[in-house]
């Protein structure tokens, strides 16, 4: 294995309002190695994104990091001063966000924001940034970047804007980039486009990538790695190939039954039970306890588990009783 490029250990955030608490991420760990697609997945509400945006310091301020490091080639990026903080974000690190259109200035043409950033980076003239921009443009597979450049973002539907984002997030080459739900507002012929855009970019350029999504089809086609999220916490985590094979968690089990299949007997769609939690105060035990059917008193009576793995599992998981007929807690 090589050298992780982001290391997020021990991770706790939570969000304040003057009526209420959110814990939104609790004790999160994981690594994101080069050349490596690395899916955060779960339900709205996990925390898969609350994760993504502290890598970038992007968090709102009624957001506190209760704990825990991002480590970027060894350095805390929640321990850097804004100073120092900035030349990285865009240059070395790069996020492509949900919304495309939100991600954009809405008075401002497409070529000069392209600039921008060039500009903000590079010590280039104005001149040279806008001969830039259209390449960037052209490389992200944009008909007529010269006549995309001069458009603003509300002449462009929504899969030519996020192509912009992707090629603003790839301009300088930057060794990670983490992607919110980059497709979700997308139709699916789009989709499959964009998807293969940064498939290529870290087939080619070795850039790693943070994917974050709710969607276990994008998983399959995309990560080498999965961690899925369930309110806060990384309950299960491994190889893409064996978690979709055999999830031990009975929450990943759950979320893999709910999927339409297209071999096999019709059968009716399942839907989980009950509702993700509040999380308005730490889980003191398995937050899944309500929703789950392989509940035991050493769940109920003993505080959540960490990521652990079985004897002969190839996969790493945070549950007392996990669905594998080869092992068990008892």
């Amino acid at each position: 294995m090589s050298e992780p490029v982001i290391s997020v250990r021990n991770l706790s955030i939570r969000y304040r309002t003057r009526e209420s608490m959110t814990y939104a991420v609790d004790d999160v760990s994981f690594d994101l190695e080069r050349g490596q697609i690395l899916t955060l997945v779960g339900e709205s509400g996990s925390g898969k994104s609350t994760v993504g945006m502290s890598i970038l310091r992007l968090l709102p301020q009624e957001a506190d990091v209760l704990s825990g490091q991002v480590l970027f080639d060894g350095t805390d990026l929640l321990a850097l001063e804004d100073r120092a903080l900035r030349p990285l974000r865009g240059r070395r690190i790069a996020m492509i966000f949900q919304d495309p259109v939100a991600g954009l200035n809405p008075v401002i043409d497409i070529g000069t924001q392209v600039a921008e950033m060039l500009t903000s980076h590079l010590e280039i003239g104005k001149k040279e940034a806008k001969a830039r921009a259209i390449d960037v443009l052209r490389e992200v597979g944009l008909a007529e970047p010269t006549r995309i450049a001069k458009s603003y973002p509300f002449q462009l539907s929504g899969g030519m804007c996020q192509r912009v984002m992707i090629g603003i997030a790839t301009a300088l080459n930057p060794e990670v980039i983490v992607a919110d739900e980059p497709t979700s507002a997308l139709d699916v012929t789009v989709q499959a486009q964009i998807l293969y855009q940064l498939d290529q970019l870290r087939r080619e350029k070795g850039t790693a990538i943070l994917l974050i999504t709710h969607d276990f089809g994008v998983v399959a086609q995309m990560a080498d790695d999965v961690a899925v999220m369930y309110a806060g916490r990384v309950v299960e985590s491994g190889g893409v190939r064996e978690m979709l094979k055999s999830p031990l968690h009975p929450y990943t089990h759950a979320l893999l039954g709910t999927l339409p299949r297209v071999d096999g007997a019709q059968r009716h769609l399942r839907q989980i039970p009950g509702h993700p939690p509040e999380m308005a105060e730490r889980a003191e035990r398995c937050a899944f306890i309500p929703r789950c059917g392989k509940a035991m008193n050493v769940c109920r009576n003993t505080e959540p588990p960490g990521l652990m793995q079985p004897e002969g599992a190839t996969h790493r998981v945070a549950c007392y009783n996990p669905i594998w007929q080869g092992w068990s807690s008892k």
